[in-house]
């Protein structure tokens, strides 16, 4: 038994009911979730490895009290125990995909069920009206397979919404260039591209088919019209976890089309290949480590996020150098998750993921010795983000890390924490 640290609440796997749970550190460092069914028993899965601090990383973040999350997220949408505004909003616009990926949380393909153009508006526009002027994912299935997509872009633009994005898998923006451009036109300021690594044996293993030249033609027509593109790549072990620097030096060669890297390790709901045991689990620690390994970045480069739970996800942003080599740059750390931060995390993420417009570049060097100019140039088309999510199932759901989550789901009227909304019996 380790030392018990942290008390929380969790959920059965099994059963999906509401039961207490808690941390405990072993002498190793390395951090388990532990909880107890009455019906399904005992289960124990790690969360941290012990590879960075992991009290230091918390920065002071409040655990929950005993009466709090005690019917998360039985029934959920966002109620006055949730700490956090919406910084994202995800509306899925259809079930259709043109990928039956092993790993999906929204098991796309499954149906054919689509939104229709007037139910879509209408969610638009109660999303604005609940949580102000969002960042808009369009998700699914695959929403390029929409062909009215542009004119909802355009709406959301116009009804409210700061900022669009569309989640994607790129096959649709590659083979149809002037579908981009037409999102593009319609004002969709970021693409998030599902990009799972540099070597299509890594596609054919996660998502059933050679797709790398594909991902590639899709950077390229998102360039071409001007959309700011995100490289998203799901990080499963065993299959990808050792292509992480590839992954970096290939976005570092493809700015300013790409702006990002949004890592995403492996979490087990919705549709995946086959029960997790604990060494399935990608912790947030262990995926740092791989990045500074692989990459040459320092620890010292990572933050906690900005506005969400400090165990959701981190964020590091970096000028391109001369060569290619990444420059950290200082960041200002929110240790405070109360309402508000939202706003200042979608800021964040508009200023690192958009394209900006092109301009001549100054005359002075990109170098560690750079004039202001030039340096202002450089944050607006030689910098990269590197950023994650780790995503919560029901094996490792923590309901305090839920009641802090800013990316929120638009459910049948409800908006929804989106591991709360995804969230699936361990099968």
């Amino acid at each position: 038994m380790g030392e018990r640290i942290r008390d929380t609440r969790s959920v059965c796997p099994v059963c999906l009911k509401n039961i207490p749970a808690y941390l405990t550190r072993e002498d190793s460092g390395r951090i388990l979730l532990e909880k107890s069914c009455p019906l399904h028993g005992n289960f124990s899965v790690p969360v941290w490895e012990g590879l960075f601090d992991f009290d230091g990383w918390l920065l002071g973040a409040e655990p929950m009290d005993k009466e709090s999350g005690l019917h998360c997220p039985e029934n959920c949408g966002i109620c006055a125990e949730h700490g956090i505004g919406t910084c994202c909003a995800l509306l899925e616009v259809t079930k259709r995909c043109n990928l039956r990926c092993s790993f999906c949380f929204a098991r796309g393909g499954e149906s054919d069920e689509d939104m229709s153009a007037e139910e879509c508006r209408a969610a638009i526009i109660d999303i604005v009206k609940q949580c102000g002027q969002p960042l808009l994912q369009f998700s699914g299935g695959e929403p390029t397979l929409r062909d009215d997509l542009p004119e909802l872009v355009r709406f959301a633009k116009d009804a409210g919404c700061s900022y669009t994005q569309v989640n994607t898998n790129g096959i649709r923006l590659a083979d149809d260039p002037e579908y981009a451009r037409r999102l593009a036109d319609a004002g969709l300021d970021i693409v998030f591209l599902q990009f799972d690594g540099t070597d299509d044996e890594i596609y054919k293993a996660l998502r059933g088919t050679a797709l790398l030249e594909t991902k590639l033609k899709a950077v390229q027509a998102c360039s071409e019209a001007g959309i700011g593109v995100t490289l998203v790549p799901t990080v499963v072990k065993g299959v990808n976890d050792g292509d992480l620097g590839n992954i970096i030096s290939l976005a570092v060669s493809l700015a300013p089309a790409v702006r990002g890297v949004h890592f995403q390790p492996v979490s087990f709901f919705g549709r995946y290949p086959e029960k997790p045991e604990a060494e399935d689990r990608y912790t947030l620690d262990r995926l740092m480590a791989d990045i500074c390994s692989q990459a040459g970045t320092a620890q010292e480069s990572f933050m906690p996020s900005r506005c969400d739970h400090p165990l959701c996800g981190f964020h590091a942003s970096f000028l391109i150098m001369q060569g290619g080599r990444l420059k950290a740059l200082s960041s200002i750390t929110h240790s405070s998750r109360a309402r508000g931060c939202e706003k200042d995390n979608r800021e964040y993420v508009a200023r690192h993921w958009t394209r900006a417009a092109d301009e001549p570049a100054p005359a002075g060097e990109i170098s560690d010795e750079m004039d202001f100019d030039t340096f202002l140039y450089s944050l607006r088309h030689r910098s990269l983000t590197l950023s994650a999510m780790a995503f919560q199932d029901a094996m490792n759901l923590n309901i305090e890390r839920l009641r802090s989550c800013s990316l929120h789901v638009y459910d049948g009227g409800k908006i929804k924490p989106f591991c709360a909304k995804y969230i699936s019996p361990i099968k």
